[in-house]
């Protein structure tokens, strides 16, 4: 059985509620302050417990934060996961964009020789 670090299940965590639409949706309605539960609820078609639902795995994943102000429950972004995410994601985009500057170099050096070797036939056979 492989052991698994906390911030593997972190990530792990993160990946699987941003893979839900409507978590998604949540979120960016959160990129403006901390919204209430019943606000965060209002363009969505489904009920209260459903948005819950929603939530809860947010918060498991630590996106969000909720606390309690007299009936009302806030909710507001938790920025540490996203940046995890983030920080991960970036590693391999520098490796393809590494990848993809080597293979634009090659095919740079595959047409420069190309060019060569089309140039010296002309010359050759007489053509300029």
């Amino acid at each position: 059985m492989v052991n698994q670090s906390s911030a593997t299940d972190d990530l792990s965590a993160t990946f699987a509620a941003l893979a839900d639409p409507t978590r998604r949706a949540i979120l960016a309605r959160l990129r403006a302050g901390e919204t209430a539960v019943t606000e965060l609820a209002e363009p969505f078609d489904m009920s209260l417990p459903a948005i819950s639902k929603h939530l809860k795995v947010l918060e498991r994943a630590g996106l969000i934060t909720r606390s309690r102000a007299a009936q009302a429950r806030p909710c507001r972004l938790a920025a540490d996961p996203l940046k995890r995410a983030v920080d991960w994601l970036e590693a391999y985009r520098k490796f393809w964009e590494e990848s993809l500057d080597r293979l634009d170099g090659l095919l740079r050096e595959i047409q420069a020789s190309e060019n060569r070797r089309v140039r010296g036939k002309e010359k050759i056979n007489g053509r300029k």
